[in-house]
């Protein structure tokens, strides 16, 4: 689980980076899990909570980006 602070401090290609790495990593969680291969199940409610972290974060750049109207 990544916290709030590391994941401000990165670049906006590094949380397009990192989010395509999460969301490879849930797509082959959920293979696992429907497979019956799943060891950890607690794993797919962090990374989903992770992918929700880096798109908050990028959601308030652009929107802090945008001129005020």
């Amino acid at each position: 689980m990544t916290k709030v602070a590391d994941v401000r401090a990165k670049s906006a290609d590094e949380l397009q980076a990192m989010l395509l790495d999460l969301r490879k990593e849930q797509f082959n969680l959920r293979f696992q899990r429907a497979t019956g291969q799943l060891e950890s199940t607690n794993r797919i409610k962090a990374v989903r909570r992770d992918i929700a972290r880096v798109k908050t974060i990028q959601t308030e750049r652009a929107r802090s980006a945008q001129p005020q109207t």
